[in-house]
């Protein structure tokens, strides 16, 4: 599975970590950046890694700022992505097997290394449940297209 990661200045450092922990495990990793400290903005890194999952250049994507809020926000812009901010076990597990959420987003200044792992491993390897919740994603997907209705 490839998988892209990107950060900004406050994910740098758990960048290198989450990139580390994925090629370990055998995921081909695409890192969009950054690649330093210095201050820069999210959107951008959250639009790089957005765009090569809505367009399946890779499976799965993984945003790191510091709290993981504003990567989301701004992936979730980008139509055919279903980002999830989870800084806990919980909310990665069923961000995957209910939302099947395409795109991960940690906060660097919420999360500690260790835990950042465990959140990253549960959401790597929980599959989609589907069933009732394909509806749902449905839904969301009419809106995604301006239906005013919502596919109801």
């Amino acid at each position: 599975m490839r998988v892209a990661v990107g950060c900004d200045h406050a994910g740098y450092a758990l960048k290198g970590l989450v990139v580390d922990y994925l090629r370990t495990r055998g995921y081909e990793v695409v890192d969009e950046g950054t690649f330093s400290e210095e201050s820069c903005d999210y959107p951008d890194f959250a639009l790089k890694v957005a765009t090569k999952v809505a367009r399946g250049e890779v499976e799965r994507g993984v945003l790191i700022c510091a709290t993981g809020t504003g990567m989301a926000m701004a992936a979730n812009k980008v139509p055919g992505v279903r980002a999830a901010v989870a800084n806990d076990l919980y909310t990665a597990r069923f961000s995957r097997l209910h939302n099947d959420a395409n795109v991960l987003a940690m906060g660097a200044r919420v999360i500690g290394p260790g835990l950042a792992q465990a959140v990253l491993e549960v959401w790597m390897e929980t599959e989609f449940e589907g069933g009732r919740h394909e509806r749902r994603l449905e839904k969301m997907a009419c809106i995604e297209r301006g239906e005013k209705d919502g596919g109801r």
